[in-house]
């Protein structure tokens, strides 16, 4: 089934905290959207050409952030695409404009525990590294929620196939732009 001509006219920035399937469900909305996928954390990596890992070991957060926001503004510049961007990305404020300005942003929201959970079975997030996951994710949340508020969509997620999530935010899409232009 092929989506609305009008839904592949501006990028698709999904947001939200670590864990919560940015990536994942971006895929998948990307393939119902017949629209590129890019990952923001990649393509850091790339500009970087170092994993995020070592870049905050060796640069810090903030050389990380920075970089972060010049990718993410390059990306916006690009056609119309789904942007799964780092669960920190939308804290940046010239980062929230530019997607205000450029994307339709959905916030991905799921319970903390689930999150808590996927988190911890992988290693590869450093700001999760040797501490308890719920924790963090806590405090993230407590400081990020009211930023992710702010996006245009909010869809709850939960431990049901990514595909009901896809639906839910191509039928918030439809709903929130039902005549946008082509």
């Amino acid at each position: 089934m092929s989506s609305p001509p009008h839904l592949r006219t501006r990028t698709i920035a999904l947001v939200g905290l670590m864990g919560v399937g940015k990536s994942s469900i971006g895929k998948r909305l990307a393939t119902a959207l017949e629209l590129p996928f890019r990952d923001a954390d990649t393509e850091v990596e790339t500009a970087a050409g170092r994993s995020i890992p070592e870049i905050f070991a060796d640069m810090g957060e903030a050389a990380f952030r920075d970089g972060e926001r010049r990718v993410i503004a390059r990306l916006l510049d690009e056609e119309p695409h789904v942007l799964a961007t780092g669960g920190g990305a939308y804290m940046d404020e010239r980062t929230r404009e530019v997607m205000k300005q450029k994307a339709i942003t959905v916030w991905l929201k799921a319970d903390l525990d689930l999150l808590a959970r996927r988190v911890a079975r992988k290693d590869h997030r450093p700001l999760v590294r040797d501490k308890d996951p719920l924790e963090v994710l806590r405090a993230q949340a407590a400081l990020r929620e009211p930023q992710f508020a702010l996006a245009d969509i909010i869809v709850q997620t939960g431990e049901t196939p990514h595909q009901e999530a896809v639906d839910a935010i191509l039928a918030a899409l439809r709903e929130r732009f039902p005549e946008a232009p082509s």
